[in-house]
C-alpha cells in the first residue's frame, strides 16, 4: 500500500492561485472583478469581505481535497485534474450552487453561456492545481 501525504503548502498555494486565476478568467468573460464574492456577500447579507473570504476558503478547501484524492483518481495527472474540476463543477456548481441561488440547473437562467463559462473558469482553476500538486514540490517553488 502506498502512503500518500498531502503537501499542505502546495495545496493551499494552489487553492489561492487557482481561485485568483478563476477570477481572472471570469473578469475576461464578464468584465466584472470578484463577481462570485460579490454574489456570495449579497446573498448572505454579510458583504463583500465575507464573500472574498468564503470564495478563497472554498478554493483552498477544494485544492486540499484534490491533493488528498488525486492519487486515487484514474489516468495521468492532467486527466485527474480535469476529471476533478469537471466533476466538481457539475456536482457542486451546476446541480447545487446555481439552483440554490435561483439560477437554475447549470446557471441557464442567467444565460446560455453560463455553463460553458463556469466550466472554463474551473478548468483554469485546475491549472495551478496540476502544476503545484503534480509538477512541483515545495522546495522548488518557494
Amino acid at each position: 500500500m502506498h502512503n500518500h501525504k498531502i503537501n499542505w503548502k502546495n495545496a493551499i498555494l494552489a487553492g489561492v492561485i487557482g481561485t485568483f486565476v478563476f477570477d481572472l478568467v471570469g473578469f475576461l468573460f464578464t468584465g466584472q472583478w470578484w463577481d462570485i464574492p460579490t454574489l456570495l456577500g449579497a446573498k448572505t447579507g454579510l458583504g463583500l469581505a465575507y464573500g472574498v473570504i468564503g470564495h478563497f476558503s472554498n478554493g483552498i478547501l477544494l485544492a486540499i481535497l484534490y491533493a488528498g484524492i488525486a492519487p486515487s483518481l484514474w489516468g495521468p495527472a492532467w486527466a485527474r485534474t480535469l476529471l476533478f474540476v469537471t466533476a466538481e463543477t457539475v456536482a457542486l456548481v451546476w446541480l447545487f450552487m446555481f439552483p440554490l441561488l435561483g439560477a437554475g440547473i447549470a446557471g441557464t437562467k442567467m444565460g446560455e453561456m453560463v455553463p460553458f463559462i463556469s466550466l472554463l473558469r474551473h478548468i483554469a482553476y485546475g491549472v495551478p492545481l496540476y502544476l503545484l500538486i503534480h509538477k512541483y514540490n515545495a522546495k522548488n517553488i518557494v
